[in-house]
């Protein structure tokens, strides 16, 4: 084999290498992309499951309560009109970006704030505090909301490690080539901004 036709081989098999690891570079973070993209959807049923759990709650939290305090008519409206209007978000995907989530939290938000009043409610019903019905609602609601919180926190978790890799460069250019994009995360609410007043 004469040194012109060694040098071709080699200039070929360089090119080959080449060629080759280009292709896992960008396959190699394609799939990677994908991979964490799933894990945020993966987050997300997490999340709609601990709200639709709560939203299952809530009608029977809502016949208890009114088994016992039969004038507070404007809390059950409250609570039924915010748990119709969370539900409309049952089943959607991820949101896609800020807007989409400010609107996902402040129907939940409005649900709490619900939920919260109707529990207050109870308050003024010794006979309502010590039913067994509704002490285990109420702890299984207690239940939910950690578990919300813990879904929602995994969720955020995901979204910040997506959205970190597909910023990074070269990456950057993998997910704008494919359309992949930043995705929001879960924030605190308003209300929980600023400190609450305690008075004595």
């Amino acid at each position: 084999m004469n040194s012109k036709t060694k040098n071709l081989l080699i200039v070929a098999a360089v090119i080959l290498v080449a060629v080759f690891s280009v292709y896992r570079f960008f396959v190699g973070n394609y799939n990677t992309i994908v991979t964490y993209d799933e894990n945020v959807e993966a987050q997300w049923a997490q999340v709609q499951n601990q709200y639709q759990r709560r939203q299952d709650l809530i009608p029977n939290l809502v016949a208890t309560v009114q088994g016992y305090a039969h004038h507070e008519q404007d809390t059950f409206v409250q609570v039924t009109q915010a748990r119709a209007a969370a539900e409309s978000f049952a089943g959607a995907g991820v949101p896609k970006n800020a807007q989409e989530m400010e609107n996902y939290q402040a129907a939940q938000n409005t649900l709490t704030t619900g939920l919260h009043s109707l529990l207050a409610v109870a308050e003024n019903y010794p006979e309502l505090k010590a039913n067994e019905n509704f002490l285990a609602l109420q702890d299984q609601l207690e239940g939910t909301e950690n578990r919300i919180a813990v879904a929602r926190q995994d969720y955020n978790k995901s979204v910040q490690k997506y959205n970190t890799f597909i910023r990074k460069f070269p990456q950057s250019i993998i997910a704008n080539q494919h359309g992949f994009e930043k995705r929001p995360q879960f924030a605190a609410s308003q209300e929980a901004q600023s400190a609450p007043k305690v008075e004595f």
